[in-house]
């Protein structure tokens, strides 16, 4: 084996001194130190699994916004997935098999890594750069699911890099003294600063791998997504990725994640998780075994306007056109629902009579109860419209309203081919991403040849948009850019073609209510 090393050390030094250097395969060269990745012998694609790109949040540095990479000795071999952020079992429910969860082994707090896959010969190829952003509502994830494979993109001609963050109380924590020891006087939105510091990552090196810093493209799914939006309105992320996709996840209106908060609010939710583990300073929270930390309750698990990270609400961000301006393809699901049992019509019809008042009827008239078939389908709707729809679409909307990029939307109307009726779970939360990233092969489906077509048009308007930051491209039908007026979506099913946006009407009722709240 060191022999094997020391042969791949003098092609890398040969290399160097070439005018146009290669990739070498297997190893590149960071300043941190060699990283040895696998080259698949039959596509050529080359994976760096498991790279370093923060010192892990671990002991003194649980709490902090990560810190450098030491330097290593020798050559770190980037064969296999870093460890995914703590969180519980990874265990399948409602429509999430095993291929949509974390590896079940290893999970630890030292999270803070990496993956890479690219074609590239060269390190001088400038191919666009695709992040990929992990969702499980803030609490759970990790970029070692099998879904989020990045060899088909990177056969695309993708650099192709997924990153970890921390997730729930690592991720989000905030209390009084981790402000003060602060010099940004914040605490909280760990899981945040690890994706822009990923990003940073890419930006210093990605070059090394054959991609372009100067064009790089910010992409997630579900809390991936909400990460995105956030980091379009955070000012330490400006200038650090170009283009943005998000799928199934904003947050503009009233947040699906829980009741808004700033720092203070925030804060007083860690005085009460401290005081519940028993924990009379910080350095009695550090000495917290993580197991006993997963199981508490009280503190913060999800993303808020802290007034560093992100100084102000996502939605006045865009109102005063103080977003990271950059184009974006953004939608969500038909099945987009996080229902799992709706309730009988009757006491369906009194919640929302409670709820909405004198705009009962305004609900109604675009979610019908009259059978109990119908009151079931409008709760899943409304599910999916209040939690991912509306938000998607304000999104749209400011977008086009303050940017001066263009905003790309799409409905995923495929229902997942399913070996039973149990499974039958349509178009659901999640089910667009083999699709989008052309991993069909990664989740044991009876598919189709149509899904396949489907999954060949989602990823090649993808990969156009990290090109050039726009979906369009030969052979595929056009994608326009959202409008106010006409309000075309791409409705990406068994026929892919645009559309006016099918739910405008249930859509109005959530803004004519959020409309309201804020009056």
């Amino acid at each position: 084996m060191k022999s094997r090393y020391l042969y791949l050390v003098l092609i890398l030094l040969l290399g160097s001194c070439t005018t146009k250097p290669t990739l070498l395969s297997e190893l590149v060269q960071l300043p941190e130190g060699l990283i040895l990745g696998v080259q698949d012998a039959e596509s050529g694609i080359v994976s760096f699994k498991g790279i370093p790109f923060a010192a892990p949040p671990v002991g003194e540095l649980r709490w902090k916004a990560p810190q450098a990479v030491e330097t290593w000795e020798g050559i770190l071999d980037c064969d296999a997935f870093g460890p995914s952020p703590v969180q519980g079992k990874p265990m399948p429910f409602m429509f999430w098999s095993e291929e949509f969860l974390i590896p079940a082994e290893p999970i630890s707090e030292d999270c803070l890594y990496l993956n890479v896959w690219t074609e590239a010969e060269t390190t001088e190829e400038k191919l666009p750069v695709i992040v990929y952003i992990y969702g499980g509502g803030f609490r759970s994830g990790g970029s070692g699911c099998a879904i989020y494979d990045g060899a088909s993109m990177a056969s695309k001609g993708v650099v192709f890099v997924s990153i970890n963050y921390r997730v729930g109380l690592f991720g989000f924590l905030a209390h009084p003294e981790l402000t003060a020891e602060s010099e940004n006087e914040s605490s909280g939105n760990y899981g945040i600063l690890d994706m822009i510091a990923a990003l940073k990552w890419v930006n210093r090196n990605i070059a090394q791998f054959g991609g372009d810093p100067g064009n790089v493209t910010i992409a997630g799914q579900s809390a991936g997504a909400f990460g995105v939006n956030y980091l379009t309105v955070s000012p330490l992320a400006k200038g650090i990725f170009h283009r943005a996709i998000a799928e199934s996840g904003a947050t503009f209106v009233s947040s699906p994640l829980g009741p808004a908060l700033n720092l203070s609010a925030a804060e007083e939710l860690g005085v009460v998780f401290a005081k519940n583990m028993g924990a009379g300073s910080l350095d009695d929270l550090r000495a917290l075994p993580s197991d006993s930390i997963l199981l508490a309750s009280g503190g913060l698990n999800s993303p808020y306007v802290d007034g560093y990270v992100i100084p102000e609400s996502v939605m006045d961000t865009y109102a005063k056109g103080n977003q990271n301006d950059v184009p974006v393809l953004i939608g969500w699901n038909r099945d987009d629902k996080m229902l799992v049992r709706p309730q009988p019509s009757v006491i369906f019809r009194e919640q929302i009579l409670e709820r909405y008042g004198e705009l009962a009827d305004d609900f109604f008239a675009v979610y019908p109860t009259a059978t109990e078939e119908e009151a079931a389908r409008s709760q899943f709707d409304m599910s999916r419209d209040q939690t991912f729809g509306i938000q998607v679409y304000t999104w749209a909307k400011m977008q086009t309203k303050s940017g001066r990029s263009g905003a790309w939307v799409y409905n995923f109307n495929r229902e997942l081919p399913a070996y039973a009726p149990e499974t039958a779970f349509g178009a659901f939360h999640s089910g667009e991403i083999v699709y989008a990233y052309d991993n069909l092969h990664t989740l044991d489906r009876p598919w189709e040849a149509i899904d396949q077509q489907i999954a060949d048009q989602m990823s090649a308007y993808w990969v156009n948009f990290a090109n050039s930051g726009n979906p369009n491209g030969s052979g595929l039908p056009q994608w326009d850019p959202y409008d106010l007026q006409n309000e075309q979506v791409m409705l990406l099913d068994t026929i892919v073609g645009q559309q006016t946006l099918p739910d405008r009407g249930k859509l109005g009722f959530w803004e004519q209510w959020y409309d309201r709240e804020v009056e």
